[in-house]
């Protein structure tokens, strides 16, 4: 077979948990996996996490994903299930009682208790910890007290209460519908961590002890290979491997070659390999719909962009479709809403025309608004593959408008990220956002509430677009909730602050070892549930 396999999420994702009657059914983390779970072992490419903390890490998913359990689990069908909550319940959306499965255990034998958690959200939460996941709890009640500009910050929030072993409650801020998929794989912060893990953090991070599928047979260090195996004694579905190696790279298009060579089992595919990568791999090709979207972010502290017909002009002259063919080989979407397809209820075409390639248009509009005074200067991190998109851009802009436009690269990304936060940008640059579970509330906070989680993605803060978000986090019903966030994202629309450019796809390669490369609802893939081939 010639084609790329695509496992796409289907359709709209189910928010609708009844408030006091969450099922409490669902087989949970893995049951994407369809093969007998005879074991086997992959070696999968990773970039060196440094940190493998939940509450720290940044880049470790895939290796905490396999070593810890979380409370929820939402598959790539959308569907919400239970892993080592055994049900998530409120009367009003804002304190939620969490009842934990019984006869779980960490990794080392300890029991994981109601008093883990809290102990490790609290971890996460103190500021003075500076850990990089803190915000994932910013709406529990009493997180502000462990996080003070001055004086001494408290330890414990006071949003947390112990019932009992396998119980405790949490109240939020306000009524938050979308609790439980917050509760769910890829927010790490909700992590559970043995009492053990606050007497040495840095011990810990060296060999961290979970309570998921697999333990760490191997310490971490830098740069070096990390092997987990099954653990013996784990609660929840039976994993498919016997043993996962994590193995470090610096350069992703080496590890693409690699799993050519049969060296390793599983790659993301590289920028500059997209559009081959169907041709080298054949079925091999794994492109996950993805919680993602990359939009251009626009220096709204610049009076040269202060005019929106500027702005819905940048849109309209940028070739999405061409773009996406040339350089993605097809497996985006061009954006037509402000969030992800993925994301339930996400009002597709909402964007209308402005985000519909129409040059004439788009020249029309520009000189309506009185044109554009100098050059627009597009910066982009350097050295992470965008160099032909950020081009192809300029050259869109340059053709379409009769303006100059260039693609300026940092040196890095710290470099970029440093001028971004700063706002020492003179014209559009790179802005996106991967939402960790897929809900448009976690894309539409991150990009329209200031300190939502990207800072200076645009950055666009209105006071009555944080109302209406709020307003939205509150419903409960699916329904109700889909609408509430399409009104958001009217309104956002209304002053078109930055164009939206595309909805992602996470793309992987696998050898011919692999069989079934299972995702979930954030484009990351389950290796909890890899399918081995026969004999492999």
């Amino acid at each position: 077979m010639d084609s790329p396999r695509l496992r796409l999420a289907a359709g709209a994702i189910a928010l609708a948990l009844a408030l006091t009657a969450c099922s409490g059914g669902g087989d949970g983390e893995g049951t994407a996996a369809t093969g007998s779970g005879s074991g086997g072992a992959i070696r999968v490419a990773v970039t060196d996490p440094v940190q493998l903390i939940p509450g720290r890490q940044t880049i470790a998913y895939d290796f905490n994903m396999a070593v810890w359990a979380p409370l929820t689990w939402v598959d790539d069908a959308g569907e919400l299930s239970y892993v080592a909550a055994e049900s998530v319940e409120s009367d009003d959306a804002t304190t939620w009682t969490i009842t934990l499965k019984d006869g779980w255990t960490f990794h080392d034998g300890t029991p994981v208790t109601a008093q883990s958690y809290v102990d490790a959200w609290n971890a996460v939460a103190y500021g003075p910890n500076a850990w990089e996941n803190s915000g994932q709890l910013a709406k529990i009640a009493g997180y502000a007290d462990l996080n003070v500009a001055e004086g001494e910050p408290a330890t414990e929030m006071s949003g947390l209460e112990v019932v009992d072993d396998t119980t405790f409650t949490v109240t939020l801020t306000g009524p938050d519908g979308q609790f439980p998929m917050q509760l769910s794989q890829a927010q790490t912060a909700f992590y559970p961590m043995p009492e053990s893990a606050s007497e040495d953090f840095e011990a810990y991070n060296t060999h961290p002890v979970g309570n998921g599928p697999f333990e760490v047979a191997t310490d971490y260090a830098e740069n070096e290979e990390m092997t987990v195996t099954a653990f013996e004694d784990y609660q929840g579905p039976e994993p498919t491997v016997d043993e996962i190696t994590f193995v470090p790279y610096t350069d992703d298009t080496t590890a693409y070659t690699d799993v050519q060579a049969g060296n390793i089992d599983v790659a993301g595919v590289p920028v500059a390999r997209q559009t081959q990568a169907a041709a080298d791999f054949g079925d091999r090709l794994y492109s996950f719909e993805a919680a993602g979207i990359s939009y251009l972010g626009l220096p709204l502290w610049d009076e040269r962009y202060s005019d929106v017909r500027v702005r819905q002009a940048i849109s309209m002259a940028i070739d999405r479709e061409t773009i996406n063919d040339v350089i993605y080989g097809g497996l985006f979407t061009p954006a037509t809403a402000l969030t992800p397809a993925v994301e339930a209820g996400t009002p597709e075409g909402i964007c209308g025309e402005y985000c519909e390639y129409d040059p004439e248009a788009a020249k029309a509009l520009l000189d309506e608004a009185g044109g554009f005074d100098g050059t627009i200067e597009i910066t982009y991190p350097g050295g992470a593959g965008m160099d032909e998109l950020y081009t192809a851009i300029a050259n869109n802009l340059r053709q379409n408008l009769g303006v100059e436009a260039v693609a300026s690269p940092s040196t890095d990304w710290a470099e970029f990220a440093d001028n971004r936060t700063a706002g020492n940008l003179s014209g559009p640059y790179f802005s996106r956002w991967g939402a960790l579970y897929p809900s448009q509330q976690n894309t539409l906070r991150a990009f329209y509430v200031e300190g939502g989680g990207c800072p200076n993605c645009i950055p666009y803060y209105e006071p009555e677009v944080a109302d209406l978000i709020a307003a939205a986090d509150a419903e409960v019903d699916a329904a109700a909730a889909a609408e509430a966030y399409a009104a958001v994202q009217e309104r956002i629309l209304a002053d078109f602050p930055a164009p939206p450019l595309f909805f992602e796809t996470y793309s992987y390669v696998v050898s011919d070892r692999v069989a079934e490369l299972p995702t979930s609802a954030v484009g990351n893939p389950t290796y909890t549930a890899v399918v081995l081939a026969e004999g492999a």
